[in-house]
This record gives C-alpha cells, structure tokens and sequence, in this order.
C-alpha cells in the first residue's frame, strides 16, 4: 500500500502541515475509502486544541468523510468497490458485546473514534471497520453530505430516543451547524418547531429552515410566557443557559436533550423534574442502523447541510473561518 497523504498537526493549536503515514496491511475486516470531501466540525477544532485531553499528535482531523470504496478487506459485506460512502464520528466497535449485538454499537465501550487515536479523514484515504461504513443513497449530494455523519445524526438521534411524534412541540436552542440541521429533520417529522437563537439577524432564517417561530434564547419573559410547552427540547449549544427556565417551558413529561458539548455543570432543582415527571439527558452520534435511517430520510425530504466548501489545501483557511465564527452553517473541504 502506498503511504496515505494527509494534513496533521504537531501540537495543540498548531496549523495543520503536510503529512504522510504508512497504513499498514488492511484488516480483513476494513474498508479503505478515497476521500472526495470531508466537513469541519466543532469537535473536530475541539481535538486540534486537545480540550477534551484524548488527543494524540501528530494529529489528522476529519470526522464527516465521503469518498469511493477503494479497498476491501475479505470480511467486508455488502459494499462494492467505487461505490460512493459515508463515514462518520466512529470508525469501530467491538462486535460482541451486548451493546453491539443490540443495535447500539455506539454505546460499545470499545468504539473507535475516526480521530481519537488514529488518523482521520483530512487525506486521500481513510480506514475503517466496514459496518461503520454507509452507501450514500442517490438524491444526497456528496459535496455537502459529509456534515450529516456526524451532525446530522447527533441531531436526528434524539428524535428517534425520545419518541416524537409528528404532533410533538419541539424546541432547538441554537441555530448553528447541529440546529440549522435539526430545524429541517423536526419540520418534516411534522413537529411544531420553534428555535431559540441569542442572534436575532438568525431569527428570520430560522423560520427558512423550518421554524414556525423564533424567539431569543435569554429572552425571560419569552421562555416565560411558553412554560408548560414543550415535548423535547434539544440544546445544540456548547454554553450555559438560565436551565431552570427552560425545564420550565417542558411540558408534563417532556425531556431537555443535550448534545452541545456544554462542559460547565447543568444545576437544576429537583422538584422541578419530580413534579412534572421531566427528565434531562443528552446523546452521542448514533446506531449503525440510525445513521442508515437518518439517510434515507434526509434522502427523501431533500434535507441537506448548509455548507461553504474549501478546497484542502486551503484547510487552515477553514479553520479560521470556523473558529472565527463565520460559518453558515457547515464547512466542507473538497480534495
């Protein structure tokens, strides 16, 4: 195997260089992908700065990879060389253990990140255990799909957890590259949405991307006048927010779910879940079989990431406009 081409960092917060790696032989149980683009994730700036202390360097970012089957190993099932994949935020799990042989492969404590202790998809190739590996169904556009391994299914998976119905009040706190996302799955699930966004030049284009409303996000009196309203409300954002109000505006038996990366403790009264029989919790990505769902959805309600792409070259430009807050709403870089 020739040596995959790649662009790594050396050092937290260092500008990405490039660099080549040996891969090895292939696994019998990998796929070995030629990348076509690969988005820019929050997560994958997070893992550049080491903030989360699992970074290993030199380091390879890129998480939202699509590209071509170009190798297989002899285990491999149900993928066909050329045939244009996905591959999200995991790269592998056990197999066997109980998480695994139920569906949620995510849950295996062995998963694999495709950047936690390994190279991942800003290259030409990249590898990963074949069932983490998904055919691109037709009607996904590969230049902006790449976005929806990882934040497309971050944010799909709590409709599936918590059970929403087309008749459910949902609301997104956050209206950036996971709820620009999530106001588009929950519009076509049929839910009535409404965004919370701390921007108000966002309001307008949250109601475009599928919000019967919008209202500011510290906005007291408005979280106020919605107690008692919301069967899930799904918090994308990495900050703190006034928590008792928003359990608050949770309906009797509804669920404040976190999957912005909020590091701060969240401290709520107790009473205020019993009493209504709330609860707050939070997800990963998503199963195997999640992500293949999501897929087809967005595959047949025409839902797509808003994405602004760079050529890889150019990637340490993406990533300053990623940090600098400028993205609307997903960066991609295209090889």
């Amino acid at each position: 195997m020739s040596p995959i081409k790649a662009y790594a960092c050396d050092k937290p917060s260092a500008p990405l260089k490039p660099f080549e790696y040996d891969p090895g032989p292939l696994a019998p149980d990998q796929v070995e992908v030629a990348v076509e683009h690969c988005g820019l994730c929050h997560s994958d700036l997070s893992m550049i700065d080491n903030e989360w202390g699992n970074t290993t360097y030199p380091f390879v970012p890129g998480h939202e990879i699509i590209g071509t089957v170009a190798a297989m190993g002899a285990q491999v099932r149900g993928l066909t060389a050329g045939q244009r994949v996905g591959v999200g935020w995991f790269s592998g799990s056990c197999q066997y253990c109980r998480q695994c042989i139920g569906g949620e492969q995510h849950l295996c404590k062995d998963t694999v990140g495709t950047i936690v202790g390994r190279h991942g998809g800003f290259a030409d190739r990249v590898r990963t255990q074949w069932n983490w590996v998904f055919p691109l169904p037709q009607g996904l556009d590969a230049a902006s799909a790449g976005p929806l391994f990882c934040g497309g299914i971050t944010v799909f998976s709590p409709i599936l957890l918590a059970g929403i119905k087309p008749t459910d009040r949902v609301g997104v706190v956050g209206i950036g590259g996971l709820g620009h996302l999530a106001l588009q799955f929950l519009r076509a699930w049929g839910c009535e949405v409404t965004a919370f966004t701390s921007t108000d030049a966002k309001r307008e284009e949250a109601v475009r991307l599928g919000a019967h409303r919008a209202v500011g996000s510290t906005d007291k009196a408005a979280l106020k006048a919605l107690r008692r309203s919301f069967d899930l409300i799904l918090v994308t954002v990495n900050v703190p927010l006034d928590w008792n109000s928003y359990v608050a505006a949770l309906a009797p038996k509804g669920r404040l779910h976190l999957v912005g990366a909020v590091l701060e403790p969240i401290p709520v009264a107790a009473f205020s879940l019993i009493g209504g029989q709330k609860t707050i919790g939070g997800s990963p990505t998503g199963s195997p079989s999640a992500i293949a769902t999501m897929l087809d959805f967005a595959a047949r309600h025409k839902i797509a990431p808003q994405v602004e792409i760079f050529p890889m070259a150019q990637v340490n430009e993406a990533l300053e406009h990623l940090r600098a807050g400028k993205a609307r709403y997903r960066v991609v870089l295209k090889r």
